[in-house]
């Protein structure tokens, strides 16, 4: 799993292209403030310790948001990060445990539409810990 973690003043998104053709019809974006967003990749290796791969993912989120003051988290998928990718069935699977589960721990936690190009519009500030990469 590759996971880039930006933590935005603002970050906003509009559907643009859908890409999975079982995915919902969605037309509206949202906004967000002060959130953690967490642009994730989960590979082809990860379907084999899965488990493992959700609670480094939800462990990773939980410190960022914490060190950037925020209770606010985002989980958007991104395969742009590397050329591997898990099955959009998995990686689904996964964002909607990590959903519950940082739920489940107080946070405010949303996604971005699944199987969709989005139109991304974010503020982030400059300083070290707005913008993290881990990957395991």
């Amino acid at each position: 799993m590759k996971l880039l973690m930006i933590y935005c003043e603002k970050f906003g998104y509009q559907p643009r292209m859908k890409t999975l053709d079982d995915a919902p019809d969605i037309s509206e974006g949202t906004e967000f403030n002060n959130a953690l967003v967490g642009f994730i990749q989960l590979e082809a290796r990860d379907e084999e310790n899965s488990g493992y791969v959700e609670t480094k993912l939800i462990k990773n989120l939980k410190w960022a948001a914490r060190k950037n003051e925020t209770n606010t988290i985002v989980l958007h998928s991104f395969a742009h990060l590397s050329e591997s990718k898990a099955s959009p069935e998995l990686t689904k699977t996964i964002f909607d445990s990590a959903e519950k589960r940082l739920d489940d721990s107080g946070y405010e936690v949303s996604q971005t539409p699944f199987g969709y190009f989005l139109d991304l519009d974010l503020r982030a500030p400059g300083h070290p810990l707005a913008r993290l990469f881990k990957e395991f």
